[in-house]
């Protein structure tokens, strides 16, 4: 439903909240004038964009994420969630508690509960207010990304790990590599498998911490690991004891030589990386935004670090770079390439497409 609708359900108390906390000068007795002129005041230019600017960080994350909550109805406990993690690293009393930014936000008119007597102690959002404010941020996203100038040179992987992922199936299929104690093949298997690989990566060394990023990515650089635990999740391959085999599932797979689809690993990966990044579709809608033309990586960092939570020894500009950039150069959704200005990347027609996609605009 629209803000006219939610307004028209709302009891009295909500409006009048409403209405003094934007201090709108009207009839507090009559919910008439009260939605009239609530839908003025909130349905102005001029109002999103004061929200936008005067809100906190903080604020626009937990606006950010009810922004791409594919669920038509929110709970209480999703709603302190979604503060909690907006907050990152700040103590819970330090801006006021949980509670009392889901109660700002619905005396602020982005919250209402349902209408029906099995939602009436659940919450949403209205769709426009979703619709404008995404406008909104877009805008302001933008401002902060600078031009980079098209390289003379640049980086675009298309359709790779799809041949790719057929390559890692039909070297398991031929070799059937051995497994350490661990469950990684060795390293002399590795290496013959990314000779045989159209991007290969270098092997990882020994030391630093790896986890968060799916299973495989203690044992094997990023994208062999998203290939690898793909094929896994599929059934595939299959770790049998000491040696990894092609499954007969797999085997069709690689006999019909048919590419699975990116846009498959695509959403694989959001789901893989998801406990390390909760909020990845968001991100890549916004680098979809912002990365519409050739823009510098460090301006794009500063655009959009704020939205990342680091995650453990990951800062914010590494998971942006190594975990996010990176990977949607592999998946074919970026151009990456080296101007005077530094790194730039650009968006690519498909990747447009897919951090346009209603996965990612629920």
């Amino acid at each position: 439903m629209n803000l006219a609708d939610m307004l028209s359900f709302a009891d009295m108390n909500q409006l009048t909240a409403i209405a003094g906390r934007y201090r709108c000068e009207c009839k507090q007795n009559s919910k008439q004038d009260l939605i009239q002129t609530l839908l003025y005041t909130l349905g102005s230019k001029d109002f999103m964009e004061a929200q936008v600017r005067e809100y906190s960080q903080q604020d626009l994350r937990f606006l950010n994420a009810l922004l791409f909550d594919e669920r038509s109805y929110l709970t209480l406990e999703d709603l302190l969630a979604a503060a909690r993690a907006a907050s990152f690293d700040t103590p819970a009393g330090q801006n006021g508690g949980y509670r009392d930014t889901v109660a700002r936000f619905k005396n602020g008119g982005w919250l209402f509960n349902g209408t029906s007597q099995q939602s009436r102690y659940l919450f949403q959002v209205p769709k426009d207010l979703k619709e404008r404010f995404r406008d909104r941020m877009a805008a302001r996203l933008k401002e902060g990304v600078e031009p980079g100038g098209e390289p003379d040179m640049y980086r675009e992987e298309g359709d790779l790990a799809a041949a790719d992922l057929q390559a890692l199936l039909r070297f398991v299929g031929q070799d059937e590599p051995e497994l350490n104690l661990e469950g990684a093949m060795y390293r002399r298997c590795q290496q013959m498998l990314m000779n045989s690989l159209h991007i290969p990566e270098p092997l990882l060394t020994k030391g630093g911490w790896r986890f968060g990023y799916g299973r495989a990515c203690e044992h094997y650089p990023p994208r062999l690991a998203l290939l690898y635990d793909f094929a896994r999740h599929r059934r595939w391959i299959a770790e049998d004891g000491q040696r990894l085999r092609l499954t007969s599932t797999g085997a069709a797979v690689l006999e019909e030589a048919k590419y699975e689809s990116l846009m498959q690993i695509f959403s694989f990966w959001l789901r893989l990386y998801k406990g390390a990044i909760p909020n990845l579709p968001s991100l890549v809608y916004w680098i979809g935004v912002c990365a519409d033309e050739w823009v510098t990586v460090k301006s794009l960092e500063h655009a959009l670090g704020w939205l990342i939570k680091p995650f453990y020894y990951d800062d914010a500009g590494s998971i942006l770079e190594k975990r996010i950039l990176r990977m949607m150069l592999h998946l074919g959704m970026l151009r990456a390439g080296e101007a005077a200005s530094g790194p730039v990347v650009k968006m690519t027609n498909w990747g447009m497409e897919m951090a346009q996609s209603k996965q990612l605009l629920l």
